[in-house]
């Protein structure tokens, strides 16, 4: 307030003088350096005065049109389920983390303000800025894609706007020692471990030799990351890379690599797409009569609820790492109860992605509580004191707690198999639900 006097304060002054004039543009121009220093140290935005008692703004980033469109609208779907379940105009099972509401906050109501990202990492940046300054969102959440989610977090960073990422698994994206990025998801170092435990598993279980693989990924940040892990452990645990692609994010053609992989002739394809790229693939395999022994997809297109909707039968016995399935419900009784609200409400089950984004809107929620304020300073405090139990959650974690980089250091991951048209656990091997199926059918035997 003191800075918006300065600027409209009368001169008092003859008019005409010119050194009075001077003097009071000098005022005015320190004035505007005071305003966007303060702006760009988060002094000035997120504390919104006018909405904190009644109305807590959040800005949501996904992909709401665009190749990812799909996986954003169930992203988006889940977030509001979430938000719903805060704002109590849904009940909430016993136990959940967001069901408490807001008691801190004087019973404020969470408000999603959402920005649409097309997958693109420009325009992420963009959206995120827009709705700090535009819309004074006390805090920004999204984005999927692992690239558009370190662009996006880049501008809260500047801004000092807490940052909560709920589904991006580039494992750089906490490693980055930023102040205010935190992430729940377990990130690829963890996932890509897994991949290598699961095979040597398989292998004593099934006396089968996996040790010659294919790495079929995008090339953007996700794909490279995903890459670089997977070189390294194969190296590592003497595992041979018989072929190794990173093909343009988006392409519409995929011929050429899929001919390289099948001349190849590796026993497993480790493979990160999203959604329309995995969709391509799988057409092209089937198009060229190649089928491996096991497709073990990096999670992403292969888990949307858009690929068995278009695949159908062809999209059985793919091979997923996962953070979520409906199965482990008798281990976690919220599990269904809440999924069953997502039905209710979206007409879909959750998946991987979609249960994150929950999860994120609802640790988010519970840190905003324990804040018992808007002001950026005190939510980045409360999520850095988060300690959220496995009860508290549907995700099969040990609960949520944060690093010194911002890193949830209790989750954990599963891998899946599409038997059924579902994603069923299938490992670790004490508590899956269903035995793997290996080798992965020939095309004419689904």
């Amino acid at each position: 307030m003191r800075f918006a006097a300065a600027i409209t304060e009368p001169t008092r002054t003859p008019k005409g003088n010119a050194s009075t004039r001077r003097q009071t543009i000098k005022r005015m121009l320190a004035a505007a350096a005071l305003l966007t220093t303060t702006a760009l140290t988060g002094i000035g935005f997120g504390a919104a005065p006018a909405h904190a008692e009644d109305e807590i703004r959040i800005g949501v980033i996904y992909p709401l049109t665009g190749a990812a469109a799909s996986t954003g609208v169930e992203l988006k779907a889940a977030a509001e389920l979430a938000a719903a379940i805060v704002n109590k105009e849904i009940p909430a099972p016993p136990g959940l983390v967001a069901g408490i509401g807001l008691p801190n906050l004087k019973g404020a109501k969470i408000k999603l303000i959402f920005g649409d990202h097309q997958g693109n990492p420009q325009v992420g940046a963009t959206e995120a800025e827009r709705l700090i300054t535009s819309e004074k969102v006390v805090a920004l959440t999204g984005a999927y894609f692992s690239n558009v989610t370190a662009t996006a977090s880049q501008v809260a960073e500047r801004y000092g706007v807490p940052f909560l990422n709920g589904e991006s698994s580039s494992a750089s994206l906490t490693q980055r020692k930023f102040k205010w990025f935190f992430r729940t998801t377990p990130h690829d170092d963890l996932f890509v471990g897994n991949f290598f435990t699961f095979l040597g598993d398989m292998e004593k279980k099934t006396g089968d030799k996996l040790r010659s693989i294919a790495l079929f990924n995008e090339n953007t940040l996700w794909g490279n990351e995903t890459t670089k892990l997977q070189v390294k452990l194969a190296e590592e645990q003497k595992f041979t890379i018989a072929e190794k692609i990173l093909y343009p994010a988006k392409t519409t053609q995929m011929t050429s690599e899929v001919q390289r992989i099948k001349a190849a002739a590796p026993a497993v394809i480790m493979q990160s797409s999203y959604l329309g790229d995995a969709i391509l693939s799988m057409k092209t395999y089937k198009e060229l009569g190649f089928s491996p022994k096991m497709l073990l997809a990096n999670d992403a297109g292969f888990n949307d609820s858009e690929f068995l909707k278009t695949m159908g039968k062809d999209g059985e016995f793919v091979i997923s790492r996962e953070v979520w399935a409906l199965d482990q419900a008798e281990r976690n009784p919220l599990i269904k109860q809440v999924n069953d609200l997502m039905r209710q409400r979206a007409g879909v089950n959750f998946n991987g992605n979609s249960a994150r984004a929950f999860t994120g809107i609802a640790v988010l929620a519970d840190a905003l509580d324990r804040a018992g304020s808007t002001k950026p300073d005190a939510i980045r405090e409360a999520l850095q004191k988060t300690d959220i139990p496995a009860s508290g959650l549907i995700m099969p974690w040990k609960g949520v707690k944060f690093d010194a980089n911002g890193q949830n250091e209790l989750g954990q991951g599963i891998i899946v198999q599409v038997q059924g048209g579902q994603y069923v656990t299938v490992w670790p091997f004490d508590v899956a639900t269903k035995p793997v199926v290996y080798p992965m059918p020939a095309w004419d035997g689904r």
